[in-house]
């Protein structure tokens, strides 16, 4: 069974947050590496482009009923219905998971995947989780280039 990957990531973020996630789903694709997301714009459509140029698998999980607004590069739609609790899926589906930027959905699938544990968790330019006290959660690795995440995310594996 190939690594699979989940990148999370904004359906609205900047500029910087698409060409890392562009880069990162092109490194990914590199190693062979499956590529899960949301299947959406912003951070997801810009990871399944990238994988998507290295010839890679992208699997996109989509929260409502149809493919039709999926991103064009995905190898294959799933249609949940979902809503975001489609988050849980693309999380217990993957072996590691990259998040990109920062939104609440994305903070939901660090969530997922913490609560998951046993998962490599990195952060790319996005949220830095911290406890009452002020201390970072333990778990979560914060990179600041794509080579770094994808390094971490199949560090042993692919």
């Amino acid at each position: 069974m190939p690594y699979q990957v989940a990148v999370c990531g904004p359906r609205t973020c900047t500029e910087r947050e698409a060409a890392d996630a562009h880069r990162v789903g092109r490194l990914l694709a590199d190693r062979g590496v499956v590529v899960v997301c949301g299947g959406g714009t912003g951070v997801m459509g810009a990871v399944a482009a990238g994988a998507r140029s290295g010839g890679g698998l992208v699997i996109g999980v989509r929260p409502n009923d149809a493919r039709d607004d999926a991103s064009p590069d995905l190898s294959a739609a799933i249609v949940t219905n979902m809503g975001e609790a489609r988050n849980a899926v693309i999380v217990w589906s993957a072996d590691a998971v990259i998040a990109i930027g920062g939104s609440w959905g994305t903070l939901s699938e660090i969530a997922l995947a913490k609560r998951r544990g046993g998962i490599p968790v990195v952060s790319l330019g996005g949220w830095r989780v911290v406890d009452p006290a002020g201390e970072p959660v333990p778990g979560i690795m914060y990179v600041s280039t794509p080579e770094e995440a994808v390094a971490e995310a199949t560090k042993g594996h692919a």
